[in-house]
């Protein structure tokens, strides 16, 4: 039993090890877009923090979905959050699976990459959205007589830049149509939908989006508007975005011995066929597949019959 356990303990370490030295390769070719779609990821923050510096308390507008829907109360608003935040640890675990399952289809950087360029679509055109029309925040934080419904002056221009993560994220006003949290949950449920391998687990995030979307509106957090743009602005976006981005490779076992270690500068052969070992716990040559039969206690290739002639002349 110790030996069983020792022995697959030896082949996870391997296959995470090599699976390490793919991704810091990929990582040293995609480290660029990675850095650029994290420099949005700022950029947003700043943009969020500082509309809500004109923001404007006022009457809550008139909601179809604040009629049917019942209010969850300031008690219980942190149940669309903790929803939402369950969704992205569980996407970026998904994420990194192929460090330690054997069903490998993506690679770790590369999805990132992905993801990135769809957030980075959808959240320019959330800022030119909600900087075009700031509408009275719904949230119970923005109504009028809380004091975080509006920033003070700011003393210096570097404050704006300060995000204050995450109270600022969780109390920012203005910042409304459309939402932030539609756009990173239907990312990861659209980018799963094509990567993923289980079903059940598809529709388990189509379903969660949903009521995560009902969430979020019975908290107040956004006007039903706010949800319904970003369903479909950032399903077009992934959509036409993804039409642009080269298609990821391929990890099927056919494909492993040539895209391995899928680096344009490593020309190794034999760096490629460690690595096909090493991910598909192969000791031979992935190339040779050839067909063995036994005939008369012997293996040959091909199912060829290799007779032995000085035995049949002596005979």
């Amino acid at each position: 039993m110790s030996f069983y356990i020792g022995r697959e303990a030896s082949k996870l370490w391997k296959r995470i090890c090599s699976e390490i030295s793919i991704e810091i390769k990929l990582l040293a070719e995609n480290w660029k877009y990675l850095l650029a779609g994290l420099v949005c990821q700022y950029i947003h923050g700043v943009a969020a923090r500082s509309v809500h510096y004109f923001h404007k308390p006022g009457p809550i507008l008139q909601d179809v979905g604040f009629f049917l829907l019942p209010e969850l109360g300031q008690d219980k608003a942190y149940i669309s959050e903790t929803l939402f935040t369950s969704i992205f640890i569980s996407f970026a675990l998904w994420t990194f699976h192929p460090f330690i399952f054997k069903s490998r289809k993506i690679y770790t950087v590369l999805i990132w990459c992905r993801v990135l360029a769809f957030l980075f679509a959808s959240q320019i055109l959330r800022i030119i959205t909600f900087y075009s029309t700031q509408l009275p925040g719904p949230n119970y934080h923005c109504r009028e007589g809380s004091k975080l419904a509006t920033l003070p002056r700011p003393d210096s221009f570097l404050e704006v830049f300060v995000i204050n993560f995450p109270h600022g994220v969780l109390y920012g006003c203005g910042d409304l149509i459309f939402s932030s949290h539609m756009i990173f949950t239907l990312t990861f449920v659209r980018t799963y939908q094509k990567y993923g391998t289980r079903r059940s687990i598809k529709q388990l995030g189509w379903l969660l989006a949903v009521i995560q979307s009902l969430l979020i509106v019975a908290s107040r957090k956004h006007y039903t508007v706010d949800v319904v743009v970003a369903w479909y602005t950032v399903n077009l976006v992934v959509f036409f975005v993804d039409k642009k981005l080269p298609e990821l490779p391929d990890r099927s076992i056919a494909a492993a011995a040539t895209l391995l270690p899928l680096s344009t500068k490593d020309k190794d052969g034999r760096n490629k066929e460690e690595n096909y070992k090493l991910l598909n716990g192969n000791s031979g040559d992935p190339a040779d597949r050839r067909q063995r039969s036994q005939i008369n206690g012997k293996i040959t290739d091909d199912g060829n019959t290799h007779h032995n002639d000085s035995s049949m002349n002596s005979a």
